[in-house]
């Protein structure tokens, strides 16, 4: 759990960071590919975790300059990074201006249950690296080259000039 706003922030700031590079690799193209007929699709799961910032966090009263949690999933890979990178900013900006260390112990009513605001931080988290993961999957079949999060991906291993491990 985090004890601090600028614990939360630097966190933050290494995963939005992840998933930053994993949405700058998107294609228009590859927005649709899907893991099996009628399932979702790349482009929901990018644009999925991306307006959850907004939803999840206006639950606990903060307030985002984003769109509406009912748009169509753009059609445009570019626009869904771009939304993504100003939501992703504006949560630590948002939350350092209303929230305090002391808030992050405070229980609240989320999703019908009681949570401290810390673990409302944590699932975040730990919900935009669960849909990355699955987000990297789709990119894999889509053909598109992965970048490397908590070390290199097999493309850059290649590039390093280190054969990539099996």
């Amino acid at each position: 759990m985090y004890k601090s706003i600028s614990e939360f922030n630097e966190d933050w700031k290494n995963e939005s960071q992840a998933t930053q590079k994993v949405l700058n690799a998107l294609t228009d193209e590859s927005l649709g590919q899907a893991v099996y007929p009628d399932g979702r699709t790349l482009g929901r799961i990018a644009w999925h975790i991306t307006l959850t910032i907004p939803e999840m966090m206006g639950q606990t009263g903060l307030v985002f300059n984003s769109p509406d949690k009912k748009s169509d999933i753009p059609v445009s890979a570019q626009i869904i990074a771009e939304t993504y990178k100003s939501l992703a900013n504006q949560l630590s900006n948002v939350l350092s201006e209303n929230w305090t260390d002391a808030m992050l112990d405070e229980i609240i009513d989320i999703y019908g249950e009681k949570w401290s605001r810390s673990l409302v931080l944590q699932v975040l988290v730990r919900h935009e690296i669960h849909h990355r993961a699955q987000i990297t999957v789709l990119m894999r079949q889509a053909g598109l080259k992965v970048p490397g999060l908590y070390g290199p991906s097999k493309e850059e291993w290649v590039a390093y000039g280190m054969p990539a491990e099996a």
